[in-house]
């Protein structure tokens, strides 16, 4: 064993580790809260999905490929890896679609002293829990016609096309499943990608925005602090870089796998790696980031009492 393979091995582990420990620990933090006060603020109900949705990613693709790279290969049959495949498209899928309603839902919580946001926010915390269990039951029906199509297409004739997983190898996709894949499965995500850049780009005006009005109030000693508003930017756009570099990256690196007949494995790897960075490192961002709405409303009340 050479002392790359061995650094290979250990990144993984570490990052496998770490994700587990994160997403579980903040997962268990959640259901402690919802069991001792029978009920969950609607970011508190988000984020519990969204670490939800990670741990599943985490479990079925950061654990598979952790045995992988070290000795462990191909040690699933046909039909558990193409489950284990659906578990993590679809835990992904669950992952973007709750990850943009935080954002946009944040986004109306700090907008919500005028008066067309505050109206969008009362609907929408309405409709919370419905609409993060829609996107569970969505994206698992949709994911199971992908699952279903690649069974046919294996017991009607012999493909010659693979993927090579490390910890298990399965069929390739041709042009119908290709898009399909890009109509129910690419196409929400770059809206949901999209959706998040505007919500935190909002986010990001109004808080500049905020604390141009408040300077007047500020001290001059206060003001060579760093304001509430300045680190409430810096935590959004923490968050808002950190989902879409990784999304965005883990993205190309997937399509360069599934359209590429002949591709290295190296290049499996490092999107492996790729994409369970958010999932893995998402705890500890969003643990930093939920301080955005404490922060905010701190100012406002201190400028009332002022």
């Amino acid at each position: 064993m050479n002392m790359w393979n061995l650094t290979i091995r250990i990144i993984i582990l570490s990052q496998t580790t770490t994700g587990i420990l994160g997403n579980f620990s903040l997962l268990l933090h959640y259901l402690i809260l919802y069991c001792t006060e029978n009920t969950l603020k609607p970011t508190d109900l988000i984020l519990m999905h969204l670490m939800a949705a990670n741990a599943l990613i985490i479990l079925s693709a950061g654990v598979p490929q952790t045995m992988a790279v070290w000795g462990f290969k191909y040690f699933l049959n046909d039909f558990r890896c193409e489950l284990l495949l659906y578990f993590q498209g679809f835990a992904r899928n669950v992952s973007i679609g709750t990850t943009c309603l935080l954002s946009v839902f944040q986004a109306m919580t700090i907008n919500s002293r005028k008066s067309c946001w505050k109206d969008h926010k009362v609907k929408a915390t309405k409709y919370i829990h419905c609409s993060v269990s829609l996107l569970w039951v969505s994206y698992m029906l949709i994911r199971l016609i992908f699952l279903m199509y690649i069974f046919i297409r294996m017991n009607s004739q012999n493909m010659t096309r693979s993927q090579d997983f490390g910890y298990c190898s399965t069929v390739g996709w041709d042009e119908i499943i290709d898009s399909l894949y890009t109509a129910l499965v690419i196409c929400p995500e770059v809206f949901f990608a999209l959706l998040i850049t505007w919500s935190s780009t909002s986010m990001i005006v109004f808080l500049n925005r905020h604390k141009q009005s408040v300077q007047h109030i500020r001290s001059s000693h206060s003001s060579s602090i760093s304001s509430p508003e300045s680190r409430a930017t810096q935590n959004i756009l923490v968050l808002m870089s950190t989902f879409l570099a990784f999304y965005t990256l883990s993205t190309i690196l997937r399509g360069c796998i599934a359209f590429l007949y002949n591709h290295n494995w190296w290049l499996v790897l490092i999107s492996h790696l790729t994409s369970l960075c958010f999932p893995c490192f998402a705890p500890f961002v969003l643990i930093r980031h939920r301080s955005v709405l404490s922060i905010v409303n701190f100012v406002w009340l201190r400028n009332l009492l002022s």
